[in-house]
């Protein structure tokens, strides 16, 4: 498992698709601790022509559940949650859908089997699927999305798919209701607690939860594939909620994802739980599997992906190899491309 002459290929077939394709990210490969391949390619604001560097801060999109588990694995391992936990038991009627079924445990929503509706769906033939997740902010607006409980009235009257524990779907509403339980629990707002409990434990002092509206540097820009009428870039602020919470939206860098998926492995955030949070916990199809907030992929690996208008991302850690590939890019329809030709390169 090693690049040889593939690490140099990578960076001319990158280069070709940054003036082709206009590719656009950053891309970090690591193992045991050492750096592999790094690479920076187009610009994290087009309109400067910023380019993307090593410090630059990308949307996670759904990578943003990973922190979510972690948070909910911490209050577990200090005793203020149980994993068996009910959510009707922590939740009053106010916070939590009128729907829920009494049965739904902290467990059923870290692994997709709750059976809750989801407010965007993104299984195709389900009710309520939503190719377009942009498209909820047409008429609700995505500035007001601040906390957890802003997204309960989208799916709080919604009629559960079926019985908890039944089948594997993936749900954003699901770590929605975990970003309510991480509020009731502890009386802080979820990115408070994320921040003190996740990102400042793993040392990610470059990450954060980053309104849209703030003028940060070194915070790359989203931008969708369908272009203004006179050809302008668009970005994608009113395409996302303001600012990010439970089910996506975090903004790291691929060096601090790095540190994060090393102190995921290594015990120093999920501590005592740390096996059973990475256990296989639901058979998700095709020969993956769940655990906590990660995907179990059928080569041993296992990570999460992420994907909102203008924002693609996908991390991977390789636990045979002690060896990371991280991808995060500020546009559509490469991330997945990029990964494949770093594994192939890889000789995975």
């Amino acid at each position: 498992m090693e690049f040889s002459d593939g690490l140099n290929q990578l960076e001319s077939l990158f280069r070709t698709w940054e003036r082709d394709r206009e590719l656009s990210g950053g891309v970090l490969v690591t193992q045991a601790g050492s750096t592999l391949f790094e690479g920076c390619f187009g610009f994290a604001d087009r309109s400067t022509r910023s380019p993307v560097t090593p410090q630059t801060r990308f949307g996670l999109a759904s990578v943003t559940k990973m922190l979510t588990a972690v948070a909910v694995c911490d209050l577990v391992a200090g005793g203020g949650l149980g994993f068996d936990t009910a959510i009707v038991d922590v939740l009053p009627p106010a916070r939590r859908p009128a729907t829920l079924n009494p049965g739904v445990t902290v467990h059923h929503l870290l692994t997709h089997t709750s059976g809750i509706a989801d407010y965007a769906e993104e299984t195709e033939g389900s009710p309520g699927y939503l190719a377009d997740y942009g498209g909820l902010w047409v008429d609700q607006p995505s500035y007001r999305m601040e906390r957890p409980g802003d997204f309960l009235p989208l799916f709080s009257d919604r009629v559960p798919y079926r019985l908890p524990g039944q089948q594997w779907q993936y749900s954003n509403a699901g770590f929605i209701m975990l970003g309510l339980v991480i509020e009731e629990v502890t009386g802080r707002h979820y990115t408070e607690f994320v921040q003190e409990r996740v990102f400042d434990r793993a040392g990610m002092e470059a990450s954060g939860f980053f309104r849209l509206d703030e003028a940060r540097a070194d915070v790359a820009i989203g931008y969708l594939p369908d272009r203004s009428t006179d050809g302008l870039w668009r970005s994608n602020i009113y395409k996302i909620p303001v600012i990010g919470g439970a089910d996506g939206g975090a903004f790291s860098t691929t060096h601090d994802l790095d540190l994060f998926l090393r102190c995921y492995a290594d015990g120093t955030l999920l501590g005592p739980v740390q096996t059973f949070a990475l256990a296989r916990h639901a058979d998700a199809g095709n020969g993956y599997h769940s655990g906590y907030g990660v995907l179990h992929y059928p080569d041993g690996s296992y990570g999460h992906g992420g994907g909102d208008p203008g924002v693609e991302v996908l991390v991977r850690r390789f636990p045979d190899k002690d060896a990371h590939v991280i991808v995060l890019c500020n546009g559509e329809g490469l991330a997945g491309e990029v990964r494949d030709a770093v594994l192939e390169a890889w000789q995975v």
